[in-house]
Formats: structure tokens, C-alpha cells, sequence
């Protein structure tokens, strides 16, 4: 399967299993969403559990919490992440905080969905990386999977948690990673990273649409007689820094890899992480690899993401004696 297929997999099987996985969003129904990962829902599960909404964002999510605070399991999708801020207010000040303020009386298991990133020339309004505005909100979960196997088995660990998730879609490899997935039941437990190439010499830390960049790049550095590995977060929130400080204890370097922007990104939070707890182990600075601190350009795309070649020479200039 590629990715879109192992998350629609995932929707029919949770939803097969439970009765209370109702998904929204715009065009979700009919048309099987933008990207066809709610593609034949309505088919199996009818109108009652697979719905079409306004063109709302803040009318989804809210839908959604009204939903789950009587029972059902909400699975709500912004059709690109770049459209979620109209709901930011619903997801920062009511999602996140039923929990807290309500002393534990009610939780709120909602899975908001949402393509995010570049590659596929979407523009300044189409291709944005808005990860750790969730990240900052305590009360969330914050998933990003890079492979379809993770993909399907973090997606139904979200859908069985009992407080919200924020699953992020790396859209430009829905459909160019393929992997055997498995057609059973099986999950990823959230806040767990994967060491998914290893090394001796440093170590890359990254997630979603970076990590088969990650990969390649490591490859061609292994031409050199480089020795990367490359860590898979999977998990923005809850993170698992102790799988990622174990790395860096073995290699002794790290470049940190995402398409967001710079500053404030979310490799700024993995770089202090590592600080605090790995700072002896370093024989260098930590190197960030990022998207700039600019709009999303249309033209430039390829420009502004990060590329093999960036990254390779990140990885030289880190490694250089």
C-alpha cells in the first residue's frame, strides 16, 4: 500500500470495529476527500457516520467537540493544514482544555486530519508546515508518520486514545512511499521514535516527508565513506527523547531536518532538548536543515524545501575533522 491507502485502511477498520467513529469534514463523503483517503467511506458506513460539511473549518472542529463530549469518537479533517486556523480558537482554547478544566469529568478523543507541507506546488496557501503551533498546546498529541506502515498503525492508536490528536499527512508522499502493510490489526504506540538507518558518525533527527530524504541523502553520504543514521521522531507530542539521545550518545553529532520554517520550528525545541540532556556527548554544534523564514514560495518551491544536496552538505561540514 502507499500511504493514502494504509490510512484509509485504517479508517475502515476502526470504524468496522467501532460504532462510534463518525468522520467529518469538507467533501470527505461524496467525493472521498481531496486526496481520496476517506475514498468509499460513505459506501460502507452511510450518511449517519460519514458526513459533508460547510466550508467551516471552526464549524468542523467544534461540530466535532459537541460529538465527542456525548460519546462519539469524531474524526475530523481540515482538507489542507494550511485552513486550520479559522479553528485554531476551537482547537488551542476548547479541544485541548476539556480535560484540565473539566478535573477529568470529560475527555475529548477526536483525530483531526490534516495534509500538511510541500512538494506538490501548492503554493503559498497550500504547502505550509504548522506542527509546532500544536506542539505549544498542552492537552494535544501531535503525529506525523512517514511510511505507510507507521501511518496506519499510528492512525488507529490515535483513533483509540482518549484525548485529542493532531495527525499531520506529509501530502507529497502519499502515493511515492510504498510498503507491505499488513491487512490486520496492529498499532504504533504514540511517543515512541524508530531508528530507521543506522550509523556510527551522526545522527539526523526528523519526521514525516523528511525522513526519505533522510535516507537517500544518507545513502549517497555512505558513498563517502560517511556513517548516518536517521531517526524517525513519528511522535511531535508526546516525544521520545530518550530513543533520540541514545543515538546521539553513539554518533556524537546531530542535524536536525524539517520543510518548517526556522525559527521557532520544531527542531528548535529537539536542539534544546538534546542540549539539556546529550551535551557532553556532542563533538560538534547541533546543525538545523529547515525551510526559511519566508511565505511558502510557488515558483521556488524546490528552493525553499530541503534538499539532498543541503543536507549532504550539512552533513560534511558536521563530520569534517
Amino acid at each position: 500500500m502507499n500511504m493514502a491507502q494504509a490510512l484509509n485502511d485504517a479508517l475502515k477498520s476502526e470504524m468496522r470495529k467501532n460504532g462510534d467513529i463518525v468522520v467529518i469534514g469538507e467533501d470527505v463523503a461524496r467525493l472521498g476527500g481531496v486526496f481520496r483517503i476517506t475514498d468509499k467511506l460513505l459506501d460502507e458506513f452511510g450518511a449517519d457516520r460519514v458526513l459533508d460539511t460547510p466550508l467551516s473549518e471552526a464549524g468542523i472542529i467544534g461540530s466535532a467537540i459537541g460529538m465527542s463530549l456525548y460519546g462519539l469518537r469524531p474524526v475530523a479533517e481540515i482538507q489542507f493544514s494550511d485552513f486550520v486556523y479559522p479553528a485554531f480558537d476551537q482547537i488551542v482554547n476548547e479541544l485541548a482544555k476539556y480535560r484540565y478544566r473539566s478535573g477529568g469529568q470529560f475527555s475529548c478523543p477526536i483525530v483531526v486530519r490534516m495534509p500538511s507541507g510541500g512538494g506538490v506546488k501548492g503554493g503559498l496557501c497550500h504547502s505550509q508546515s504548522p506542527e509546532s503551533y500544536f506542539v505549544h498546546t498542552a492537552g494535544l498529541k501531535v503525529v506525523m508518520p512517514s511510511n505507510p506502515i507507521d501511518a496506519k498503525g499510528l492512525l488507529i492508536a490515535a483513533l483509540r486514545e482518549q484525548d485529542p490528536v493532531v495527525f499531520f499527512e506529509p501530502k507529497s508522499i502519499y502515493r511515492t512511499e510504498k510498503s507491505d502493510v499488513s491487512e490486520g490489526d496492529y498499532t504504533v504506540a504514540l511517543g515512541t521514535a524508530r531508528t530507521v538507518r543506522e550509523g556510527s558518525e551522526v545522527t539526523i533527527v526528523t519526521y514525516g516527508a523528511m525522513v526519505p530524504l533522510a535516507l537517500r541523502t544518507a545513502g549517497r553520504a555512505a558513498s563517502e565513506n560517511i556513517s548516518v543514521e536517521v531517526v524517525d521522531v513519528r511522535t511531535l507530542l508526546p516525544l521520545d527523547i530518550d530513543h533520540i539521545v541514545a543515538s546521539v550518545h553513539k554518533t556524537n553529532r546531530v542535524i536536525v531536518l524539517h520543510e518548517a520554517p526556522r525559527t521557532c520550528g520544531y527542531g528548535a525545541e529537539l536542539a534544546a532538548e538534546i542540549l539539556e540532556r546529550a551535551f557532553w556527548s556532542l563533538d560538534a554544534p547541533i546543525v538545523r536543515v529547515t525551510g526559511f523564514d519566508t511565505p511558502f514560495p510557488y515558483a521556488l518551491e524546490d528552493e525553499y524545501m530541503p534538499t539532498e544536496s543541503r543536507l549532504l552538505q550539512a552533513i560534511r561540514a558536521i563530520t569534517r575533522d
